[in-house]
């Protein structure tokens, strides 16, 4: 049985104060606020670490500083020049942040919420490794994407999709739909009111482990 976690807001209102600051001088201001948020933060990320590896072995031994996104935003190529995220994030799969392997996404942002599972956006070679799983083993897949309790959490796939079926597989196979898709991933959208409760991460664990037969499907075809 998991160990009691107490929780506290202080996340969710840092962020909610940088969206409507977002410059560098309110943050040099509010350094100890940010803080604060950030330590929230790493501590829930190393609570669910441990937790989803008494499931997911692959995960043991990882840390927060693996996983974590960092708050400063790369403004050299795009229009919106603001310094930082209004969000906080981490991915947690073998290897952190930077794995290319299926792995389970924790989304913290006001009015935007999510806990996600999959791949998202791999590289040419993975993405064929995925698809040619899914090809030979379509009728497994869609055992576990239709299945009524996925369903109930993720509804469906998510994510952008090729128009025409992919190079190198059969335009009449009976499931091309599934093979169009660039991403592989799945959404579990919740009220930023669920972040101050303290059985918030023991929600965010059970849905993350709805996700497995998902997660270890595409982590057969990435291995």
């Amino acid at each position: 049985m998991y160990e009691k976690y107490v929780m506290s807001s202080s996340i969710i209102k840092f962020l909610s104060d940088v969206r409507a600051n977002n410059n560098r001088e309110w943050f040099n201001a509010n350094k100890n606020e940010y803080l604060e948020a950030k330590d929230e933060f790493v501590k829930m990320v190393d609570f669910l670490i441990p937790s989803l590896a008494v499931n997911t072995p692959t995960l043991r031994g990882l840390e927060a500083k693996d996983c974590i996104f960092r708050i400063y935003r790369d403004v050299r190529f795009g229009k919106d020049k603001s310094p930082y995220k209004t969000s906080m994030g981490a991915v947690i799969a073998p290897g952190g942040r930077k794995s290319a392997m299926a792995g389970y996404y924790l989304h913290i942002e006001p009015g935007g919420c999510l806990l996600a599972g999959g791949s998202y956006s791999p590289p040419g070679d993975m993405l064929k490794k995925i698809r040619s799983e899914i090809y030979y083993n379509s009728d497994e897949f869609k055992e576990i994407i239709l299945a009524p309790d996925f369903k109930n959490y993720f509804n469906e796939l998510e994510g952008a999709k090729l128009v025409r079926p992919p190079v190198g597989f059969p335009k009449d196979f009976k499931d091309i739909d599934l093979l169009k898709f660039k991403h592989y991933t799945i959404f579990h959208r919740f009220d930023d009111s669920k972040v101050g409760n303290n059985d918030f991460l023991m929600m965010a664990i059970n849905i993350f482990e709805k996700m497995n037969p998902f997660i270890d499907f595409l982590n057969r075809a990435l291995q």
